[in-house]
């Protein structure tokens, strides 16, 4: 995971970049989510980890709804990063470095664990799909709640596209700045390396930043078993049109009996 978390150290400065308007986002998506939350486990606050935080697009929106939220992510750069900007906001947001399949709480410390931006398809193996989720499942609370977010790979797997469509967003003070991604995929047709190109404005001329990562494009029945094998019930796929959340969001709960068959089931995804 070294070359994941050498990306977003280096796009954490830029991340914000990304949106129209940061702040914008984070509270619509906090919106969109916190309904899940509340749908599921009634009314908060709620005790909310956020195991993929990078800069806190999700965890500081969730975090200004009145949850409890923790934040972790691979990067330092970009968890120190959110606690930061939470900070500026006015919210409390504890944070630290960790990895998904190591993640450092206790057994049933939290009501409900989001893992959101496509973070989960950095986990190119089964086996490190199984850790994580069996991880986020550790830290939940009997019948606690899992949210994943993920780009609609089912499509993206039936066109394999090499070039979506570039971003353009603006600072406040008129900086404009460019995203690019591009696709190279592998031969089994499921993994793809991105190239992801920034280009900002500055003073009539233009700087480029280039970071380079891996995906698995999960589809939507794979990632439904790796859940189920890691012990979730109740898995729920939801649109964009439903929740007015960016991405395909995958709720499930977190099952009380042993994993069994759980081996079998990671087997058969393999």
């Amino acid at each position: 995971m070294s070359s994941v978390r050498r990306f977003y150290d280096e796009l954490a400065p830029d991340y914000h970049r990304i949106f129209q308007d940061w702040d914008a986002s984070m509270a619509a998506q906090a919106r969109a989510l916190d309904a899940l939350v509340g749908a599921a486990l009634g009314a908060g606050p709620h005790r909310l980890l956020d195991g993929a935080c990078g800069i806190g697009t999700q965890a500081i929106g969730l975090a200004r709804r009145g949850h409890r939220v923790a934040g972790t992510d691979l990067s330092p750069r970009a968890a120190a990063r959110a606690g930061r900007e939470a900070a500026a906001r006015g919210v409390s947001l504890p944070t630290a470095a960790a990895d998904l399949r190591a993640l450092p709480f206790g057994p049933a410390t939290f009501d409900a664990a989001v893992c959101a931006d496509n973070s989960l398809p950095h986990l190119l193996t089964p086996d490190d799909a199984h850790l994580a989720l069996t991880g986020l499942r550790r830290v939940l609370r009997d019948d606690g709640l899992l949210l994943l977010t993920v780009r609609d790979y089912d499509e993206v797997r039936r066109t394999r596209p090499t070039a979506p469509p570039p971003q353009l967003s603006k600072d406040a003070d008129g900086r404009e700045t460019i995203t690019l991604q591009l696709w190279d995929w592998h031969d089994d047709g499921e993994r793809y390396d991105l190239r992801h190109l920034q280009l900002t404005g500055e003073d009539g001329d233009w700087r480029v930043r280039e970071r380079r990562t891996t995906f698995w494009a999960l589809t939507r029945e794979q990632l439904t078993g790796f859940v189920r094998g890691a012990g979730f019930t109740e898995v729920v796929w939801h649109t964009p049109q439903s929740t007015g959340f960016y991405q395909p969001v995958l709720t499930a709960r977190r099952g009380t009996g042993q994993l069994a068959d759980s081996a079998a089931t990671v087997r058969a995804h393999r």
